[in-house]
């Protein structure tokens, strides 16, 4: 009964320590850029664009395809940092648990 409370007890710890992560996660952000620096798209970390910058440069009408082609290429890039982070610090936190391989937290 012993170690049922205090597995009990670590659960709610680390139960709080994972929400503390999430509410630092949201509040990161992270920059993308594509074309060599011509578009930037900055997410924060839950995903949301927070700012997209176009250099003027690419504002022909002939080449809106390509200026297209450039913010997703931005987005996924500044998507690959807020996901890069985002494992960083949940591997930090789940050091030493015995977590199946593949198991994927919750965020």
């Amino acid at each position: 009964m012993k170690d049922l409370l205090g597995l009990m007890g670590k659960a709610k710890e680390m139960q709080a320590k994972f929400q503390a992560m999430q509410d630092e996660i949201a509040g990161i952000e992270a920059s993308g850029q594509s074309g060599g620096g011509l578009v930037s798209v900055t997410l924060t970390g839950k995903f949301d664009m927070k700012s997209l910058k176009i250099d003027p440069s690419l504002f022909k009408e002939d080449e809106v395809e390509i200026l297209e082609d450039l913010i997703l290429a931005a987005h996924n890039d500044a998507k690959a940092k807020v996901e890069a982070v985002m494992k960083d610090k949940t591997s930090a936190l789940t050091a030493g648990l015995p977590l199946p391989p593949g198991f994927k937290l919750p965020f």
